[in-house]
């Protein structure tokens, strides 16, 4: 390898990385612990170094350039690099075994844990994982789960949490409910729609009267306690459902309804201030924080 060609700073390159993954500054910045200001000029200075402009801004947050768009995977493959490296000095990751439980909403344990449970089980075979699938907030202080995925932040004195990125619902039925209900342009014509429901459908029925679709109890044709019941009835033309868009848009069987009627939630890793100190415990924390916002973003 020829490492005078090797000319930029990781610090730099791990800016632009993060502020990629994240898109804005100031997301980047709390990500990483640092000022906004500092970001910005990390980032800066690794387009003078390599000579091309990486971002572009559209409102308040940051597109990458056409440039930045070749580049964002190669620094992507240092930032895996990276954290693998980290796993194996922090306690030999390989050495490492025992139960972590980690407790996720459904959807986001179908979807989202298979790929890092893969990558976990490549670096540190030893920890042994058991996947709390609910839509009920884990009680961690009770010790249901030692890292939680929620969309919320933590409210209790004892419990860590880190904000990794925001997720985005939208409305998702299957084609040939969407062509039963013909043209829909715009939320008032979805009143005569059959909603797929929740147990709990109060929150849902608000959100969607907030954004200008009129629903009723009749509206809701089937309810289920279970978001994966929910997400496969819409699957099979039972109605219109929710659920993230970027699972919902790589779904040949589901089509969105009004792409402009969305609802936006953040996405943490939670969980108690003593377990975060466990060796174990820390590989899992470290491993989703760094794979879940790349995930979300498809």
């Amino acid at each position: 390898m020829d490492w005078r060609s090797v000319t930029f700073d990781w610090n730099r390159a791990r800016a632009f990385l993060v502020t990629a993954e994240e898109g804005s500054l100031s997301a980047a910045a709390r990500a990483l612990g640092m000022t906004q200001p500092t970001l910005g000029r990390q980032v800066t200075a690794l387009e003078e170094e390599l000579g091309v402009v990486l971002f572009e801004r559209v409102g308040r947050g940051l597109v990458l350039t056409e440039s930045g768009t070749r580049l964002v995977e190669h620094v992507r493959a240092m930032g895996e690099a990276a954290v693998a490296v980290s796993l194996a000095a922090t306690g030999q990751a390989t050495d490492v075994s025992g139960p972590v439980a980690i407790a996720a909403p459904e959807l986001y344990a179908m979807w989202l844990l298979p790929p890092v449970l893969k990558r976990l089980a490549e670096v540190a075979p030893g920890i042994r994982v058991e996947v709390v699938s609910s839509n009920r907030m884990s009680d961690l202080k009770r010790r249901e789960a030692d890292i939680a995925i929620r969309n919320a932040a933590p409210d209790q004195p004892d419990l860590i949490g880190k904000r990794l990125t925001d997720d985005t619902a939208g409305l998702f039925c299957s084609p040939d409910y969407a062509a039963s209900l013909g043209e829909v342009r715009g939320p008032a014509e979805l009143d005569k729609a059959r909603f797929i429901g929740f147990e709990e459908n109060a929150p849902f029925v608000a959100a969607l009267t907030q954004r200008g679709v009129a629903v009723t109890d009749t509206s809701f044709g089937l309810r289920t306690t279970s978001h994966a019941v929910h997400w496969e009835v819409a699957r099979q033309g039972l109605g219109i459902g929710i659920g993230p868009v970027t699972l919902g848009s790589g779904d040949p069987l589901l089509v969105q309804v009004l792409p402009e009627v969305t609802f936006d939630y953040p996405v943490w890793l939670v969980a108690h201030r003593e377990l975060k100190t466990s060796p174990r415990v820390r590989i899992v924390w470290d491993l989703l924080a760094e794979m879940l916002p790349r995930l979300l973003k498809g």
